[in-house]
């Protein structure tokens, strides 16, 4: 059986639309959800009671909670397999562990209780920077995404048969999208102009190197979801940049987040880090393995 997607849900709106992206996305795959809810408990000053009282009633708060986010899947998708969790534990901590048994984990940008200002909530940022498989972060706002058939996907310099290719393509297949494949080119600000490769004009070169790495890149996926109708895309200018360009036209964007042994902290890249903040529609972060 297909691993469960695990929806982080805490009672915001943003959550519900995570929520509700994971639903329609394990029905497309075949897969169950698992809504989970992880909290601490309040900590309260005074008599040993009153802290009893407060610990059951966020208890209380919590179950009710998670019976309302699996209400809400059960009337998107009535036959779809859903389990529950609901624990008195760190939320980051709870889902990095949930996601080591899922196909990916399901969050919404802002939980409750995010500042205005904030762009992506602190657990959102965390879980994608280190979970051990792909995140999916799903914007609090109506931009029009679920109107979309495409996915797209950052090509880094060395992503040949990478694990965000491989992602992409199979989401690709699953909801019957074209895939949109993106390669982001410049050309060094000082580079020699006696360079051997670089006579008459530069530009050319790098144009047609940015478009073998993504031939070569998508070769194997391609041959392994030959269905799946793929769009390559070379662009001159920063990657981050060009990949938001991408998002408005797209209902997924796919980048990689490069994971290696021994590593500690948080590990996203540039290009991870713009397109969780600032794209157009969902995001998907892959962890790439060195």
């Amino acid at each position: 059986m297909e691993l469960p997607l695990v929806v982080g849900v805490d009672g915001s709106r943003s959550s519900l639309l995570a929520v509700d992206w994971a639903v329609d996305a394990a029905v497309a795959h075949g897969a169950p959800v698992r809504l989970v809810h992880a909290f601490l408990w309040q900590r309260y000053e005074g008599a040993e009671l009153g802290r009893d009282l407060g610990r059951l009633s966020e208890k209380t708060v919590a179950e009710a909670l998670v019976e309302t986010a699996v209400d809400h899947a059960r009337r998107r998708r009535g036959e779809l397999e859903i389990s529950a969790l609901a624990v008195p534990e760190d939320p980051v901590r709870t889902l990095l562990s949930e996601g080591r048994n899922a196909s990916m984990l399901v969050l919404g940008s802002r939980g409750r209780g995010q500042l205005a200002g904030l762009l992506l909530g602190s657990v959102s940022l965390a879980v994608a920077a280190r979970a051990d498989c792909p995140v999916v972060v799903v914007r609090d706002s109506d931009d029009g995404s679920g109107e979309r058939s495409r996915v797209a996907v950052g090509v880094g310099a060395a992503d040949s048969g990478s694990q965000a290719v491989r992602f992409a393509f199979r989401e690709a297949e699953a909801r019957h999208w074209a895939l949109l494949a993106v390669r982001a080119w410049r050309c060094p600000a000082h580079e020699p102009a006696d360079h051997p490769l670089l006579t008459g004009d530069p530009a050319r070169h790098h144009r047609g190197q940015a478009a073998e790495i993504l031939d070569e890149a998508l070769a194997e996926a391609a041959r392994d979801h030959p269905r799946v109708e793929v769009r390559r895309q070379v662009t001159e200018g920063q990657a981050g940049q060009v990949l938001l360009r991408a998002s408005r036209e797209a209902a997924l964007l796919v980048v990689g987040a490069r994971r290696g042994h021994g590593r500690s902290g948080l590990q996203l890249g540039r290009v991870a880090h713009a397109a969780l903040h600032h794209a157009s529609c969902p995001v998907a972060v892959v962890p790439l393995r060195e």
